[in-house]
């Protein structure tokens, strides 16, 4: 896929752009990249002084559901090995805020 039609951006108001990226199903996503793709749109973004809002889960088992608590536990176990947002987008860790939220299984 060729840089020009990887990225589109779209203006929106009050200032705000939405920044739709396409990526192949082998192809790494870098939000760094992805920004330096928007430039040739006319959107100029300095990495350094950008904050990324992120959600963060926290899985609780519980009872009420008909699932068996090994399941949920074993589920629970693989969502806490998962790659970070962070880390699977390439985005600079000292740029990103966190919000968490509680989730009952």
């Amino acid at each position: 896929m060729s840089d020009e039609s990887r990225v589109s951006v779209t203006p929106l108001d009050h200032g705000f752009y939405r920044v739709t990226a396409t990526f192949g199903f082998m192809e790494q996503p870098s939000v760094p990249e992805v920004l330096r793709l928007c430039e040739q749109h006319g959107l100029n973004v300095r990495l350094g002084t950008t904050s990324f809002y992120l959600g963060s889960e926290r899985l609780i088992p519980t009872g009420r559901e008909k699932l068996a608590r090994w399941r949920k536990k074993l589920f629970i176990v693989m969502s806490r090995n998962a790659q970070s947002a962070t880390e699977y987008f390439q985005i600079p860790p000292n740029r990103v805020v966190e919000l968490g939220a509680q989730i009952e299984l």
